[in-house]
């Protein structure tokens, strides 16, 4: 078999690592090591160790500042290739790689709310995580696009002003998974209008990119914006692209349509496929009264998001793609994006 579509599995008692060889950028391994280097010659070596106590002590305290649990125990993945005495370390991957950690028979699956990575530097984020059962057992599975320290946490949330709002369980279980936030004061003011700048930053943190990878080539992004590292990231991963003048209007309201080409493109990230037969485009687009006042680059990702049930209409006969969308509506297709890519679970904390 092809090594590029091998898939190598490590499996613990606790722990399972599935890592498929196509997921390494090998140009890039080999490039560290030279032209003259063969694939065949390069040894490829996987390493998933526990914790130690000095280690997780640091994430607990991380934990103890950040408000949030650590519920299961941390675990650190490494992937490694070598070559005679040089080794290089393989952390970031072309999609992602699934890592499954089991619960303690004694906690209650219901009480993880995503599972995280906790960098050296004490930085952390959400992970994609949804909760699985093998062998009667549950486990944590978590994807990511790096290797890390990884585990799951306890990290629930509510927000006063949303309580009978019709998103209430997909806002608190976004702001639990850590993917969006508040404006102060446990307050989500779920219909404000959004900014190019604020879904750029939801976006990257819903798929678990790390922020500050790539170059800004913005000239109307500032190193010094608080959304910088997000934009980096964003266009690192060809999430965003911009106006095609140089700049990235990021406090400019993003719009339904801008947004769904956003979520378009994160799909083909989480693996998310749309087929579509003869004519099918077309007429999805022709069941909604305002779906020609979308524009044309548009169009295709409309089609796209609405049969995958991501996006749905608004009042059943309207797409409104020129309307500014709303940080309910944020969170709404964000949470569909990752359940539908099979990447969280179908469930929100109550």
């Amino acid at each position: 078999m092809d090594v590029l579509q091998a898939v190598v599995e490590v499996k613990t008692p606790n722990v399972t690592y599935i890592l498929p060889t196509q997921q390494i950028n090998i140009d890039n391994v080999l490039e560290s090591y030279g032209s003259n280097v063969k694939l065949k010659d390069i040894k490829l070596s996987i390493e998933i160790t526990k914790a130690s106590e000095q280690d997780t002590q640091f994430m607990k305290d991380i934990a103890n500042k950040g408000n949030f649990t650590i519920i299961v125990q941390p675990y650190s993945f490494s992937v490694k290739a070598t070559y005679r005495e040089d080794t290089v370390d393989i952390s970031r991957f072309n999609s992602y790689v699934e890592r499954t950690i089991a619960l303690p028979e004694d906690v209650n699956p219901s009480k993880i709310t995503t599972g995280i990575v906790i960098e050296p530097d004490g930085t952390f984020r959400h992970m994609p995580t949804r909760i699985t059962v093998i062998g009667g057992k549950y486990y944590a599975k978590i994807n990511s696009l790096t290797n890390s320290n990884y585990t799951a946490i306890w990290n629930p949330k509510k927000f006063k002003d949303i309580e009978n709002h019709w998103a209430k369980k997909t806002i608190n279980d976004m702001g639990s998974r850590m993917i969006i936030s508040g404006v102060g004061d446990d307050m989500f003011e779920p219909k404000r209008e959004i900014t190019r700048a604020e879904f750029a930053a939801i976006l990257v943190r819903a798929l678990g990119l790390k922020p500050g990878i790539g170059n800004n080539s913005f000239s109307d992004v500032a190193g010094t914006d608080w959304y910088c590292d997000y934009v980096k990231t964003a266009t690192k991963y060809n999430l965003i692209t911009g106006y095609g003048n140089g700049k990235f209007g990021p406090m400019d309201n993003i719009t339904r349509e801008q947004a769904i080409v956003m979520i378009t493109r994160a799909m083909s990230m989480t693996g998310l496929k749309v087929e579509f037969t003869d004519g099918e485009k077309e007429n999805i687009l022709k069941a909604f009264k305002d779906a020609n006042e979308s524009a044309d680059y548009a169009k295709e990702s409309l089609a796209v998001c609405i049969k995958s049930g991501v996006v749905c209409s608004r009042d059943g006969e309207l797409v409104a793609p020129k309307d500014n969308i709303s940080r309910a509506e944020v969170a709404t297709i964000v949470q569909r994006l990752l359940q539908k890519s099979n990447l969280i679970h179908w469930c929100s904390i109550k």
